[in-house]
């Protein structure tokens, strides 16, 4: 069965497999480049929790400003902030950074799964995907999509998370030795485009006849998802302060740890994701109402109040203004691009 497995998926994956900018063709020798590891690490961190259209033009900037480890690790943590924005998840960019240094520190990336797996950002699954993607090793990788395609094939109905175990020992069961990361890639686009979430495409599935929650009539089923908790809701303030001649508004860098951490920002009332913010104003004057964004987090859901304010005044704090006709390249998280558009809109 397992050989029949790896086989079949192998096979169709010479024919399927996604063209995608951080990959080799499937059965390709591996490149003897040393940025060929650094793509692979590169676009395995920006695709956790993100979508590949959305990760696309992103590795695509990534490289073309840092084609290599030791350019990305000489590179300012504000211009890699910066170029970040809008890809969310931001602790992911902060361990770029760390593992981009360690890893220039040492010379390059090391090839196997337990060395991958200490340096600093890199979990079981990107340590494995890189091991066998970047360096032909046998790993076993398990996203998402692998997580799903395994609990069907092998019909595992524990509920999430505690089926992880018994899903990984069943990926283990059939990942081959050679061509180790095609197969882990294969599994992926298999998850994507075929064995997916809703309305899986079973009648096109290379492995449909080895399913067994398709011969159960049931693989939607899978895996079980533990009920959802209610996302809780919060508030804050966020403040756009210009100077007298509106030219430039005041920005901050917000702290290296919390939410968004690192990131370029509009100040604001100290609202996190676990707390209110205090809603005051951090100078006297007249201040204006510019109404609200909303920005959805793993953890919570913000509304937050845009207020303005026109000043001579250097606000309290560190922070730097920033020309507001030149706001788009200020590398704002998403949450406060959205705060910046209202105020430029209602202003």
């Amino acid at each position: 069965m397992t050989a029949s497995i790896s086989d079949t998926l192998l096979a169709w994956y010479d024919r399927h497999a996604r063209d995608l900018p951080w990959r080799l063709p499937p059965g390709a020798a591996m490149p003897d480049d040393p940025a060929w590891p650094y793509r692979v690490w590169l676009s395995e961190v920006m695709l956790q929790q993100t979508t590949v259209a959305a990760v696309k033009p992103y590795f695509a900037k990534f490289t073309s400003l840092w084609p290599n480890i030791a350019a990305l690790a000489a590179a300012p943590e504000d211009d890699i902030m910066a170029a970040w924005a809008g890809l969310g998840y931001y602790s992911r960019a902060r361990n770029l950074v760390k593992c981009a240094n360690a890893v220039a520190a040492r010379g390059g990336f090391p090839s196997t799964e337990a060395e991958l797996r200490q340096l600093p950002g890199l979990g079981d699954y990107t340590a494995a995907a890189i091991a066998a993607i970047a360096f032909g090793q046998r790993a076993v990788v398990v996203d998402a999509n692998v997580e799903r395609v395994v609990a069907r094939l092998f019909a595992i109905d524990t509920p999430l998370p505690s089926a992880r175990k018994a899903i990984r020992v069943a990926a283990d069961s059939i990942t081959p030795a050679v061509r180790a990361g095609d197969f882990a890639q294969a599994m992926m686009d298999l998850g994507a485009q075929t064995c997916t979430t809703k309305s899986p495409r079973c009648l096109l599935c290379p492995l449909r006849e080895a399913c067994r929650a398709y011969a159960g009539g049931e693989p939607e089923r899978l895996p079980v998802k533990p009920a959802k908790k209610a996302v809780p809701e919060r508030r804050g303030t966020a403040f756009w302060i210009t100077r007298a001649d509106g030219a430039q508004v005041w920005l901050v860098t917000r702290p290296a740890e919390g939410m968004l951490g690192g990131m370029r920002a509009l100040p604001d009332d100290g609202w996190s994701a676990r707390a209110d913010g205090s809603g005051v104003e951090p100078l006297a004057g007249d201040w204006r109402d510019y109404g609200a964004v909303r920005h959805g987090f793993t953890h919570a859901h913000l509304s937050l109040r845009v207020r303005g304010l026109e000043t001579a005044d250097t606000p309290p704090g560190e922070g730097f203004w920033w020309p507001v006709e030149r706001i788009g390249e200020a590398g704002l998280a998403t949450l406060f691009a959205k705060a910046a558009a209202l105020a430029q809109a209602e202003a």
